[in-house]
């Protein structure tokens, strides 16, 4: 009942502030609106009418990246690398315009927007022309600093569009808009590696307001990101604030429902390990408060790993065609996007023997028959052949031998889950001791993401196989 009632309070209240609003505009409703019994409400001499498309829009991002870098693109033979390049842009482009379709009141960004350090003004300039767009149309922005642009890291500096902005990075801050009826806090990182809780000191709701808050966190923990400014879900939901903007994870989540706690995900995908559609998330409040929420694909790049299983095919000419076909579905779900793709091939099947023969042949036939399917807007990033000859892993799994042994060894690990995490915990203190740029680059060693170890297993157990019987059959 309580809920019931405080629910009807900020109802009733976000309405009349609404209509103010609307008369100091001097906004008339159509006449052809149609009105319910308590609807009209006179103020100023003007009748002013609340209807679902009267409340306000806004458009949720995070984590846009805009200019990374992509080290490594060089590697590839035949990579778009200025397309991939300016991709971020374009996705950002794209964002600004669904929020100028949509009449959004506020865009907010919850933190990354920027990869790191500028490379040079362009990348302000690009930025600020974009936030002009969205000054033209009246909408605002609301930006807090990641750790990847925390407060420090970008040396060159612009003075951004009056319609933009940014809230400290020393403690929570706050913004009301009165013509609307919300109020927004938040608080970027003032350097790179926070790790307390700052959810904690985020302000109490502004009563009769919507209230939103923006925040950069790992929250309960997401494998593959660091634990900046961690946090539970029942450390935000506790706040009573209507909906949470959150960002760091690139991969689209919600976390909670009632109310709405969630990660859009990045705008655009970087590399293989982002794959799926990527954009960000429209969000509706009704009257009353009520929130609707909708993704909406921004990305220009999609990025796909498919997995062609040749298990049983008797010839490399039907392993192609199976991947041709895949690779045909997988265009056709996408749309005019352009597809970056990494192709497994997995299985036993008669057609090993030649698959591994005439490798860098089938390889490259692959690549042709993308880029004929594509004209262009198919780019195979990489593939790998991991079929073996029927029966053959089986067989070697139950001979009394070291590579027996090791394949029922990597056979129980497969086979349960909770292995994999053992073995993840267990590669903990070598992961720690790799290299920086083997745990940061595109194609980054992850030993302690226990998915990963997973997608890597078969291509361990072939190369360690592969090597174990050289070694037997040279003695």
């Amino acid at each position: 009942m309580l809920f019931t009632l405080e629910t009807t309070r900020k109802a009733k209240e976000l309405q009349i502030r609404r209509c103010k609003e609307m008369a100091r505009r001097r906004i008339i409703p159509s006449s052809n609106s149609k009105l319910t019994d308590g609807d009209i409400l006179s103020i100023q001499g003007i009748k002013t009418h609340i209807t679902e498309s009267d409340m306000f829009k806004f458009i949720h991002t995070a984590d846009v990246h805009l200019d990374s870098p992509l080290r490594g693109l060089s590697r590839y033979e035949g990579a778009p690398v200025d397309r991939i390049r300016e991709a971020t842009r374009r996705a950002l482009e794209g964002l600004v315009q669904t929020a100028i379709d949509e009449s959004v009141a506020f865009v907010v960004i919850a933190g990354d927007l920027f990869d790191g350090d500028w490379r040079d003004y362009n990348t302000g300039l690009f930025f600020s022309a974009q936030m002009s767009r969205l000054r033209e149309r009246k909408i605002r922005a609301f930006i807090i600093a990641g750790n990847h642009d925390a407060g420090g890291t970008i040396s060159r500096y612009l003075r951004m569009p009056d319609n933009v902005h940014r809230f400290p990075t020393g403690r929570p801050g706050t913004v009301v808009m009165e013509e609307i009826g919300a109020a927004l806090h938040g608080r970027g990182f003032p350097q790179p590696d926070v790790t307390e809780n700052i959810a904690k000191g985020y302000p109490e709701p502004k009563a009769g307001y919507y209230n939103i808050g923006l925040l950069h966190t790992s929250c309960d923990g997401r494998e593959g990101h660091e634990r900046y400014a961690p946090c539970r879900v029942g450390d935000l939901v506790v706040k009573n604030y209507d909906y949470w903007a959150l960002g760091h994870v690139h991969k689209r989540e919600i976390l909670n429902e009632a109310p709405y706690i969630l990660f859009p995900g990045n705008i655009q995908g970087r590399h293989i390990r982002e794959t799926g559609p990527k954009g960000c998330t429209l969000v509706r409040v009704e009257e009353g408060g009520a929130t609707r929420i909708e993704h909406r694909d921004l990305d220009v790049i999609r990025w796909i790993h498919l997995t062609i299983d040749a298990g049983g095919l008797e010839s490399p000419e039907a392993v192609i065609r199976a991947v041709r076909d895949e690779l045909e579905k997988g265009k056709d779900r996408i749309g005019s996007r352009m597809m970056a793709v990494r192709i497994d091939i997995n299985g036993a099947c008669p057609a090993h023997n030649a698959l591994s023969r005439f490798r860098e042949k089938w390889i490259n036939q692959i690549r042709a028959d993308a880029t004929d399917l594509g004209q262009g807007e198919i780019w195979v990033e990489k593939i790998g052949i991991h079929t073996t000859g029927p029966l053959e892993m089986e067989r070697l799994a139950t001979d009394d031998s070291p590579v027996g042994h090791l394949l029922r060894f990597i056979e129980r690990i497969e086979s349960n889950p909770e292995n994999l995490r053992r073995l993840s915990g267990d590669l903990e203190l070598l992961n720690s001791k790799l290299p920086a740029k083997f745990r940061n680059e595109e194609n980054a060693v992850d030993l302690e993401n226990s998915e990963w170890l997973e997608k890597i297993l078969p291509d361990v157990k072939e190369m360690l196989v592969t090597r174990l019987m050289k070694i037997e059959d040279s003695q």
